[in-house]
């Protein structure tokens, strides 16, 4: 049974903050910094699945943390989609993507291992935060 009292305590919205701080990070550098667009949209879309996680754990229903959580993997793919601009672009190197790129398809992973947990189980097994 997973138990959850904080939704810090979900892996999925730990590593979604690493990949948040790594978005942050690269598009400092002054390239990437300059394309307004980009830079908002891929730091945007980083901020969306940690906020989202986060948003469905504190509704407090598994359906909602569920949709919450396909919001989610939503941003997580935009991130992606992002990554292939920057790197097409040459704001990033290939290392960089690939690291990044990786990174979302884990937490995409971890999303989608949860969503699947959730549909499963019975809410009764689901512990929030007392």
């Amino acid at each position: 049974m997973a138990t959850f009292k904080r939704f810090e305590d979900i892996n999925a919205w730990q590593k979604a903050r690493e990949l948040t701080k790594s978005v942050y990070m690269i598009t400092k550098e002054s390239i990437f910094y300059r394309d307004q667009g980009l830079r908002e949209q891929i730091r945007r879309a980083s901020i969306s699945v940690m906020s989202n996680i986060a948003e469905g754990f504190g509704r407090g229903g598994k359906r909602e943390f569920i949709q919450f959580l396909s919001i989610a993997k939503g941003s997580v793919t935009e991130i992606q989609s992002h990554l292939y601009v920057a790197l097409d672009m040459g704001y990033i190197n290939q290392q960089i993507f690939d690291k990044m790129y990786k990174a979302a398809e884990d937490i995409n992973c971890m999303i989608y291992g949860l969503m699947s947990y959730l549909q499963k189980t019975p809410v009764s097994g689901i512990k929030y935060k007392q």
